[in-house]
This record gives structure tokens, sequence and C-alpha cells, in this order.
């Protein structure tokens, strides 16, 4: 295709529609992505996923701090592209989304209008939903409102981790990403406003803080599991455990939920080397955790090292 595409994205989630637009021969003339950032304990300066992807398909990558900038503004116009694409990056100001004639579209991992917000997948599963997916849409002023080119849906497992999902949803995006962008350019298609989908009260997806991912064992145990792989493995749910005065935060990564009528808020219970917390309504048996400054393990491996059942759940 001969049609001019700028692609903005930087995580890891990005790079598979970015991959997958170059693989259907997509024109992508440059990428707009994260400046570079020291990270780590050495503070080396970490390139985003997107520029080490683009640079190894020798694609120009811009890398504005403000989007409103004069230089970045000049730079991305004279590239003259016909559609701009926008998988997992920051909100755009108008001046912006509104330079390209055909648009710009932007990939949402849910089925809009519910879950729009920052943090779809993760509330998709803390919610206990048995479906979710990824939709494309044309980017207006109000976040995730636009007009919706298309959607592809996918089933939760009732295990099934956010960060399992994520890498499903990654894949699937990134070809329903490469259809829409097909229909776009050819013009053959037809966006539906999101008001016409409407049905009650819509679900949201707002950013996720670490007070939010604190574990509440006075809810049943189902919703603890759901809230524990809904968090797995970031930001993760965690829990806090005393003993004679000495508090220690615990990280849940992975979970089953053992239902019983009886009603055991907190209570910790060791049987064959396995990990059970109450709830109000049964058990919540811990697959995979991490104590405060110790590695991530599995709960058999670290029960053999840590006398949990001398200790007690922090409410």
């Amino acid at each position: 295709m001969g049609e001019k595409i700028v692609f903005m994205g930087t995580p890891e989630f990005a790079v598979e529609s970015l991959k997958n637009l170059l693989d259907c021969g997509m024109n992508v003339a440059a990428v707009v992505t994260a400046p570079d950032r020291p990270a780590g304990r050495g503070r080396k300066i970490q390139l985003s996923a997107v520029k080490e992807y683009a640079l190894s398909k020798g694609i120009v990558v811009l890398q504005p701090e403000r989007l409103k900038n004069e230089q970045f503004l000049q730079d991305l116009k004279a590239i003259q592209a016909d559609l701009f694409v926008v998988v997992a990056f920051r909100m755009l100001p108008e001046v912006v989304w509104q330079m390209p004639p055909k648009g710009t579209i932007n990939l949402h991992g849910s089925l809009l209008p519910d879950y729009r917000g920052a943090a779809p997948i993760n509330w998709a599963v803390i919610n206990g939903e048995t479906k979710t997916g990824a939709t494309t849409f044309f980017i207006e002023k109000e976040i995730d409102t636009g007009k919706i080119i298309d959607k592809v849906s996918i089933d939760i497992g009732k295990n099934e981790t956010a960060g399992e999902l994520h890498d499903r949803l990654m894949v699937a995006g990134a070809k329903l990403l490469s259809e829409s962008v097909e229909k776009v350019l050819d013009g053959s298609v037809t966006p539906v406003d999101q008001n016409k989908l409407m049905q009650g009260t819509l679900k949201a997806a707002p950013k996720i803080f670490k007070p939010d991912c604190k574990i509440n064992w006075n809810n049943s145990a189902q919703e603890i599991h759901n809230k524990i792989r809904g968090l797995s493995p970031y930001p993760t749910a965690w829990t806090e455990i005393s003993k004679d005065g000495q508090l220690k935060s615990l990280k849940l990564f992975t979970s089953r939920f053992h239902p019983s009528h009886q009603n055991s808020n907190g209570q910790l219970k060791v049987e064959d080397e396995r990990l059970f917390i109450g709830a109000n309504d049964g058990w919540v048996e811990i697959l995979t955790l991490q104590l405060e400054g110790k590695k991530k393990m599995n709960t058999s491996d670290f029960l053999k090292g840590f006398p949990i059942t001398e200790w007690k759940i922090n409410p």
C-alpha cells in the first residue's frame, strides 16, 4: 500500500501491532514513542520496546517530551501521513489526532463501550468477566469514546491471569488492527457511534494504584481469586502478615478458590505444602507469592523456609 501511516506506541503490547502492520505490507513511514529513560538499578538508558523494534526495521523514530512541541508538530506534519495508528500510547492532543486526512485510530483492550480507561484487561478479570476482546475506533476528544471500526471477542479462562490475557489480546488485537487499517485506507469502513451500543451502566477501567491492590479477606473467595489473577503479574495483589509486632507485605500472584460454607476470614492454613487463606465463604489457595524482601516463588518452596502458620493476616 502506498498510503503513509505513522504508528504511535511504547510497550511490548504495541510491538505486535506494529509488526503485523509491516507483515501486511503497510507503509509505516515513522514511529512515535516515549523518550529514552534510565531504568533498573544501574539507571541504564532504556529504549522503549517499540523503538527497539522500529530501529531494527529502519523506521524513522520520533520521541517528543511534549506532544504539543512545535518542532515535533512540524516534523510530524512533514511526513504527510494519511493515517495515524495508536496502540498503548499517551493521550493525544487534538492538534495531533486531527492532523491526518483519514483520521487517527486506536486499539483498545476491551469490548467498547465497556471498560474505557487505563486498565481494561485488569478490570475485566477482576470483575470476573468470562469474555472480553479488543476494539478499534477513531480517536475523538473524550478518551475511548470515538466511533467503532471493528471488534474481536475472546473468552477468559476461569483461572487466567491478566498477564496471560494480555498476551492473547496482544495477538488478537494486532490482527484486528491490521484489518481495520485496510478498511480505513480503502474507504470501506462504516464506523458505529458508541452511544448506540450502550446498555445500562457502563463498566469502567480506571488506573489502578497500590491501595486498590490490597486484598479484603471479608470478600468472597471467588472475588479474592479474581482480584489476585486480575492484578497478576502487575501491579500485583497484596496482603500483610504480622507476628509479635513485625509486619511484612506478601504479594499474591496466582491462586485457586475453594468455596465452602465456612466463614474463615483471614485465617492461615497449611495442608500438604499448600497454603490456604480464609475468605467469608471458603478458602483461597495461594500458588505463587513473594514475601517482602524475597524473590517470587512457588508456595511449596516458600513454605519450606517460612513458618507461615506462626503469623496472622493483618486486617
